[in-house]
């Protein structure tokens, strides 16, 4: 039997998501809607397949990832969400993530992806395969005369932007990211310079506005 842990705050989804799955005689579907008591149920019994939403309140579909992973790296996390992912994608390939599946798909599409994630192969949609270890992340901001300009934030901007959002000074981030406190500070000057802002807070609000990092709360593994 195939043990499936769904966990996914709306309820009607992970009541139909177990629903379509379990018509499946050798899957079985434990699902919760609060992230928060994964690691618990985790601890306690052994599951196949982890299938986690990504935009979560409590801890998010990464940070999550992250946490299980540390405890059960050989069992396979597929995110599984209607969201754009395309922002968070080094992130959650980094993670340790065996692939996504969108809550779009269909049963067969469903099953599909969770017998191939069984077999050790990684689900990765074609549109986002093709950005596998994308440097930069693009993003559309509007200029004060209403025109439309395109910025790239670089993959260690985008890492200073996600440990800043979880509170760090720069020198927490300098250690972190194994870089000196001046190219932190740098590198901060060159991402306000492009969202157009004057303090860290200003750059997370904008940051999670354009989609460059989770709209979440992070937060640090212990």
């Amino acid at each position: 039997m195939i043990k499936i842990l769904l966990v996914d705050d709306h309820p009607s989804v992970g009541a139909g998501t177990k629903a379509m799955i379990e018509q499946e005689e050798d899957m079985v579907v434990t699902v919760t809607n609060a992230s928060i008591n994964v690691l618990e149920m985790v601890g306690r019994t052994p599951f196949d397949i982890f299938l986690f939403d990504l935009n979560m309140p409590g801890i998010n579909g990464l940070e999550l990832t992250r946490r299980v992973m540390a405890i059960h790296s050989d069992t396979p996390v597929v995110i599984y969400t209607g969201h754009d992912i395309a922002p968070h994608f080094n992130l959650l390939v980094e993670a340790g993530i065996a692939g996504f599946i969108s809550k779009t798909a269909s049963q067969e599409q469903l099953i599909t992806a969770l017998r191939c994630v069984i077999r050790g192969e990684s689900i990765i949609p074609t549109s986002l395969f093709r950005q596998l270890r994308r440097k930069e992340v693009q993003v559309a901001t509007e200029e004060g005369n209403g025109s439309i300009a395109e910025i790239s934030i670089n993959e260690r901007e985008q890492r200073i932007l996600l440990e800043i959002a979880k509170g760090k000074g720069n020198r927490e981030v300098a250690e972190t990211l194994s870089l000196s406190q001046r190219t932190v500070e740098y590198n901060l000057t060159g991402i306000f310079e492009k969202l157009g802002v004057r303090s860290r807070a200003e750059a997370i609000a904008k940051a999670r506005q354009f989609g460059v990092i989770p709209n979440e709360p992070l937060l640090d593994i212990q």
